[in-house]
């Protein structure tokens, strides 16, 4: 993955192999904090929220309304959340970094 540092405008590499399970967050034109030290990197910083496109959803069951009912959908990275059944496919949703989990419909 290339970054650019927005003060240099340096562009580090670092292997996706780095970010493990928080690849499913990582996206093109997110801003995050990355810490290094002599070229090596030393710990990254996710912003709380972010923000993802509906790449593709369950269809919701007509009549399911009870108990608050969710849904899978995929998102543009392949992060899979559950969402309420009103969310379908082209909505753009925010995340929790934290766990994974919908915060609401942007």
């Amino acid at each position: 993955l290339t970054f650019m540092d927005t003060e240099t405008y340096e562009q580090p590499q670092l292997n996706r192999s780095i970010f493990g399970d928080d690849m499913k967050f990582i996206k093109e034109g997110l801003s995050m904090k990355i810490v290094s030290y002599e070229g090596e990197l030393i710990d990254y910083e996710l912003p709380t929220t972010i923000d993802f496109l509906v790449a593709e959803s369950e269809m919701a069951v007509a009549g399911d309304t009870a108990n608050s009912p969710t849904k899978k959908v995929n998102t543009e990275t392949g992060l899979v959340v559950t969402v309420p059944m009103f969310v379908k496919e082209g909505d753009t949703i925010r995340v929790r970094t934290e766990d994974g989990k919908y915060v609401t419909r942007v």
